[in-house]
């Protein structure tokens, strides 16, 4: 099938041409035409499949071949996406596949001046894509009004719920004509989001393309087990031993992301970060640099998770796993990208198993497991099935023991036993964290390191308390 079985003009197919859009993907075939015909669509897709290219194409043709003009301070299509990263993107592929039509475009979210896009707005756009708050923002200042909206998009609503956009989005919904063809699209659909589809949806063409939460069947995905506190020099071994040159790398706080950076670029690596403290403008150039090549590597939380389209990825390091199971989707979905192929590595310590358990319950497979010699972990990490249950090996139970009387003589009440000699104890657990340290060479700040436990100083006697010498023990002092 081509793209021009599907009912699309010849500006858009000569602007896929130039793109090297050969074929249409699956979730395409279904949705370009059903969003041509005015239909309101609720499509399930996972990340890479060309979801985008999915609705912005029919959309931009319905743009042209349906009047009127787009007023001052109004917007005719309006996508509502959950990030900034991802606004960016959906704004290059709407520029991209519209080159040439005479229709305007605009991206407006948070974190930079809303003056720029206020100016932007009074000339009045064909397309806006907006996340929720900076478009309440720009309507509660009347940079923008919502009477001309012709389509709503929703893009990563299960983001966008996760995110607690609920409110803003309901906002939106009442704002906006009740006449309007809408468009759903997500990777995953939990029972909110149906539930919200149920509200804003009239008899729309449902679409899924593949198994619900599954993870594109062109990444190979294996679990390295770790301790916690090993995971930095596990990761950079694992990147020189396999001369990984590329990767996405993610890890869970700010400070993890800061801290795994300084040691790649100590180790003469090329490397930039993004997470939520950083501006949006620094952002943007840290992922133009790391898809230009000028940047080797790109560590992140999980802002990049959604929304980041990088060609020909080859490699996704998950330092640490997500806390939202979906978000693991998300993740190695930035690799394997429209039908290439990719490698999803997770470092995992025994505290994750609860994670582990709920990402191979979301993708219904179990990861493989593969330890790296040198770096087995003290610390089991459980096993787990792809139902989500933490297999624990049974413990052996105890025998009872029978005191043993004399016929006729009176038995006492058992007493706890107490340990036998040679019986190992328990250590204190001051000395339990001093020995999970031992031989580690990475410094004690790393946020990934089991920081060792403050001993207490040695309480000093309350002043007066001290017997004179001399007096007799239990003598009473002066009050």
């Amino acid at each position: 099938m081509s793209f021009a079985s599907l009912g699309l003009i010849d500006p858009l197919l000569r602007n896929l041409q130039d793109l090297n859009y050969q074929t249409p993907t699956p979730v395409q075939v279904k949705a370009i035409p059903a969003v041509l015909s005015g239909n309101d669509v609720m499509a399930a897709a996972q990340t890479g499949t060309g979801k985008t290219a999915g609705f912005a194409l029919p959309l931009l043709q319905r743009l042209v071949q349906h009047g009127p003009a787009v007023s001052s301070n109004r917007a005719r299509v309006l996508v509502l996406v959950p990030t900034r990263e991802l606004a960016e993107q959906v704004l290059q592929s709407f520029i991209a596949y519209g080159k040439g039509l005479d229709l305007r475009f605009l991206a407006a979210y948070g974190g930079v001046s809303i003056n720029p896009q206020m100016m932007k707005l009074r000339k009045g756009v064909d397309v806006l894509v907006a996340t929720p708050g900076r478009l309440l923002d720009l309507n509660r200042q009347n940079a923008v009004q919502f009477d001309q909206v012709q389509t709503l998009v929703l893009d990563e609503a299960d983001r966008m719920l996760d995110l607690g956009f609920e409110r803003e989005l309901n906002a939106v919904f009442a704002a906006l004509p009740a006449q309007r063809q809408t468009l759903l699209f997500s990777a995953t659909f939990t029972d909110d989001i149906r539930t919200m589809a149920a509200g804003i949806l009239r008899g729309p063409v449902n679409i899924s393309v593949s198994p619900p939460n599954a993870t594109a069947s062109k990444i190979k995905q294996w679990v390295v087990p770790v301790d916690k506190k090993n995971k930095p020099e596990l990761f950079m071994h694992l990147v020189a031993e396999n001369n990984w040159e590329h990767a996405l790398v993610f890890v869970k706080t700010r400070n993890g992301v800061d801290y795994l950076a300084a040691i790649l670029d100590e180790a003469g690596y090329s490397v930039d970060t993004i997470h939520g403290d950083k501006p949006q403008p620094a952002r943007l150039r840290a992922l133009e640099r790391f898809k230009t090549g000028e940047v080797n590597m790109l560590v992140a939380t999980d802002v990049a998770a959604r929304g980041l389209d990088i060609d020909n990825l080859p490699l996704v390091i998950n330092v640490d796993l997500p806390i939202v199971a979906q978000d693991y989707v998300h993740r190695i979905g930035r690799t394997g990208r429209a039908g290439a192929s990719g490698v999803a590595v997770s470092l995992v310590c025994a505290d994750e198993a609860p994670q582990l358990a709920a990402i191979e319950a979301l993708i219904r497979q179990t990861l493989r497991r593969a330890e790296e010699p040198g770096f087995e972990a003290e610390h089991r990490v459980p096993q787990t099935s792809a139902t989500g249950e933490i297999i624990k090996k049974p413990k052996k139970p105890k025998k009872p023991k029978v005191p043993q009387t004399a016929p006729g003589a009176l038995q006492m009440p058992s007493k706890k036993p107490r340990p036998q000699t040679g019986e190992s104890k328990r250590k204190p657990a001051a000395q339990r964290a001093v020995a999970t340290n031992k031989g580690t060479s990475l410094s004690s700040n790393s946020p990934f390191s089991v920081q060792k436990p403050r001993s207490k100083p040695a309480s000093k006697p309350a002043a007066g308390s001290r017997k004179p010498a001399g007096k007799p023990a239990g003598g009473r002092g002066k009050r």
